[in-house]
Order: structure tokens, then C-alpha cells, then sequence
């Protein structure tokens, strides 16, 4: 009997730990996807004002910049935080329904194995596992070192052509080849089209490399031009998206809407409403 006692308190216990078990059953979630919104997409305002403005869109991940607004007035480097600064942000994600940010950066990886530890340590104590960077070349035998110490990976972002050496994913291909598979791409896909680069044909060059992106579409190609609603620019990002299920990608599209600073929820509401119709369209009747 007591055995089967015990048995039954397992069972119970089991059953228990499933319902506490939050599954995403969305087609997002079934693609193995996840929608956050980059603070940086509200970097006028506080980060708590930050957490609210995305709650308020319904997505239920989000990225932090590598810099935040605490006050609405002064910016602090984020990986300066102290721990009651970062510990205030924690309670105000809990209270929007929000767990730990999926990546944070982009965060500064010098050639200084000191400076860059600090940031793998603060990204460790606040349960991130991917940095976003653009560290330079003599740099990366120290990143890839602290990946593998800290098991932390590394996106790779690039900035425009003339602003980062990474602006072309060949570049990117070249800094991890031969590296720990901890280190990859976020592919900030508006960004290589304000370099006159073809997003779809940067994301098959990366295939199976990508380890998050800033996803984005523009109004045109180059270096003028600004964010617009997904779908209604010249992004192809429905074609985006159906080449990253074609690599099998599992991580987040970050939204980084650098456009209509002050009031840009109204359009990042339809690029949210556009990524969750693609996900309906891009998963078989048969498995949703």
C-alpha cells in the first residue's frame, strides 16, 4: 500500500509540474519561434515604460538594449545595472506577464578578456543566454573562449555598410568559421537592405548560423531608408520567413522599429498581426 502510496504522489506531482509547464501551442510556438520586442524600439522611454508598451501589443518575449532609460531621462549602460536597478526591472517583466530577456545588446566585447567577462558574468547572474555584439576581429578568440566558459552564445549584428565591418554576412561567416557553434548571427535583416543587400539571399548565405534577428522592413533599399509596417515595404518578408523555416531556425525575431519614435505601437500592432498570420500560413492545417 505504500508503495503504491508513493506511487500516486508522483503521479500527482507529474501532473502538477505539466500544468505549471507553459507550452506555447501558437503556430509561432509550433515553428519553434519566438515575437519579442527590442526595448530599443522604445528607447525614448523608461525601460519599465518599455516593458508596459510591449505587454500592451501582446507579445510575450522581449530583448533589452544595450543601453536602458530608468528614469526616462538618464541612460545607463545595461550591464552596468546594479543588482536592486536589475532587480526592480525583474518584478515590473514578472508583473507584465514576461520571463527572462531573450538576448540583450547590442553589448560592447573588446579585445580585454576582463572587460568582456564582466559582460558574460551580468548576462550569467540575469539568466540571458545570448549576447548580441559586434566584437572586433581581434577580439574573437576572447569571445569564443567565454562562450564555451560561460555556455552563452554570441550573435553576431550587423550595422550598416560604413558603420560596422560586419555589414556583409560574409564577413560574419568569416569571424565564426572553424569557431564553437555558440557563436553565429543576429541577422538584422533592415539593415542589410540600407547596405543594398537581398535580406532572403543574406539569410540562405547564414543558413544554420542564425541565432537571432532584428527583423525589420523598410519603405526601399539604402541607407535612407525607414521602417514600415511588415508586409508593406520591400523587404519580402514573407519570403523571409518561409526561408527561415526552410533552415529549420528556432529563436527570436526581435522587433527593432527605429521609425515614428514617439508613437510607433499602432505600427509595430501590424507587423505582430502580419508575423502571426505568416506563422498560420507557413504551418500545415494538419499540424496546427
Amino acid at each position: 500500500m505504500k508503495k503504491l502510496h508513493l506511487a500516486a504522489v508522483g503521479i500527482l506531482l507529474s501532473f502538477a509540474a505539466i500544468a505549471q509547464t507553459k507550452v506555447d501551442t501558437s503556430t509561432a510556438g509550433q515553428l519553434g519561434w519566438q515575437l519579442a520586442v527590442h526595448s530599443y524600439t522604445f528607447q525614448k522611454f523608461s525601460i519599465f515604460d518599455a516593458i508596459n508598451m510591449s505587454a500592451a501589443l501582446g507579445v510575450k518575449y522581449m530583448s533589452i538594449s544595450g543601453g536602458v532609460l530608468l528614469d526616462g531621462t538618464n541612460r545607463i549602460t545595461t550591464v552596468d545595472l546594479t543588482d536592486r536597478q536589475r532587480e526592480a526591472i525583474d518584478q515590473k517583466l514578472k508583473a507584465d506577464g514576461f520571463g527572462h530577456f531573450v538576448n540583450i545588446g547590442v553589448v560592447q566585447l573588446p579585445a580585454d578578456e576582463a572587460k568582456c567577462r564582466k559582460v558574460f558574468e551580468f548576462a550569467k547572474k540575469w539568466g540571458i543566454g545570448v549576447l548580441v555584439a559586434e566584437p572586433p576581429t581581434n577580439a574573437l578568440d576572447i569571445v569564443e573562449k567565454l562562450c564555451k566558459e560561460y555556455n552563452i552564445k554570441v550573435a553576431i549584428h550587423d550595422h550598416p555598410k560604413g558603420h560596422s565591418i560586419y555589414w556583409n554576412p560574409d564577413a560574419v561567416l568569416a569571424a565564426i568559421k572553424g569557431r564553437t557553434p555558440l557563436m553565429g548571427a543576429c541577422a538584422d535583416v533592415g539593415h542589410w537592405m540600407r547596405s543594398g543587400l537581398d535580406p532572403v539571399e543574406c539569410l540562405k548565405k547564414l543558413d544554420g548560423h542564425i541565432i537571432c534577428l532584428h527583423f525589420k522592413d523598410l519603405n526601399e533599399m539604402g541607407p535612407n531608408a525607414h521602417d514600415v509596417p511588415w508586409g508593406t515595404g520591400v523587404g519580402k518578408m514573407k519570403e523571409q520567413m518561409a526561408e527561415l523555416k526552410r533552415q529549420h531556425f528556432h529563436g527570436a525575431f526581435c522587433v527593432e522599429y527605429e521609425y515614428h519614435w514617439e508613437n510607433s505601437s499602432p505600427e509595430i500592432a501590424q507587423c505582430v498581426k502580419f508575423f502571426n498570420q505568416t506563422c498560420d500560413e507557413l504551418v500545415p492545417a494538419d499540424q496546427k
